[in-house]
Formats: C-alpha cells, structure tokens, sequence
C-alpha cells in the first residue's frame, strides 16, 4: 500500500475549501475507497484527513478500549466527536468544516504533510513552530528514535 510523504504548501479559499495535493489524491483514488474522514488531532493543533479503509482500522481499536479511562474518553471526545464524513468536489478540493479550522486555526496559508496512512493539515504558522528544531531537545529525541532504529 502506497504512503502519504511529502509536504505541500496551499492556501484555504474563502469558503474554507482546500485543494489536496495531486500525489495524493492519485493514491486515494487508487487504492481507497472515495470515503475520507476529517478530524481534529488528538494533541496538536492540525487535522487528520483519513481514507475510510484507515479510519475504520482507528475506530475498530477505539472500539477495545476501556471508557473508564480518562484518555480514552478525551480521545473520544477529541478525535471520534468531530469527525466528519467528507469527500472531494470535481476540481479536488475538500471543503474543511467550519469548526474545525476554527479549532486547527486554520484561515490561510495551510501545510499538508503525509503521514503514512493519513494526511494532516497545519496551519503555516503552526506547523512551522512545530518543526522548529529549537522548540526540541535535539539530543534526547535522537536518542529516542536511535532506540526504535530510526
């Protein structure tokens, strides 16, 4: 199954639609169903964008977990409450719902960054705090990752 890499700078229009990168809406279309999900992200400020295929692996582990925990229910409050079903117009732009680009801070300038089985969507100004190698512990997170062989 193809990955979704690469990262592609675009801007939402006024109508809050989004026009999803050509490499990945080729892979969507070939090797998924049309159903997308969108969704906030757990804990950063970014939507997810899910194939079905995915989003149903995502909800059948949900499905397992134990509600008394308090993660879970944050999880399922976050994540699982605000998803929504969504899917492309002919010239292969998504139209993001309102509240959630109000909860991603997304007006404009917007990044879409895959990530192996979904896409996100960053606010500019955002996302470049996120990958500012000032705002780490470089050396710590090297070791981390070095501990998984990466």
């Amino acid at each position: 199954m193809p990955a979704f890499s690469g990262k592609h700078y675009y801007t939402v229009d006024e109508k809050g639609r989004l026009m999803i990168p050509a490499s990945f809406r080729e892979i969507l279309s070939t090797h998924y169903s049309p159903r997308l999900y969108i969704t906030n992200a757990a804990f950063d400020r970014c939507l997810h964008i899910y194939p079905y295929e995915e989003w149903a692996k995502l909800e059948e582990k949900v499905r397992g977990l134990p509600r008394m925990l308090e993660e879970v229910r944050f999880f399922m409050r976050r994540v699982i409450a605000s998803a929504q079903e969504c899917a492309f117009d002919k010239q292969g732009r998504l139209l993001i719902p309102a509240a959630q680009r109000e909860d991603a801070n997304i007006k404009g300038d917007v990044v879409i960054v895959g990530q192996i089985e979904k896409i996100e969507i960053w606010d500019r100004k955002e996302w470049d705090g996120v990958v500012d190698l000032s705002s780490i512990d470089r050396k710590t997170v090297e070791e981390r990752l070095a501990a998984y062989g990466l």
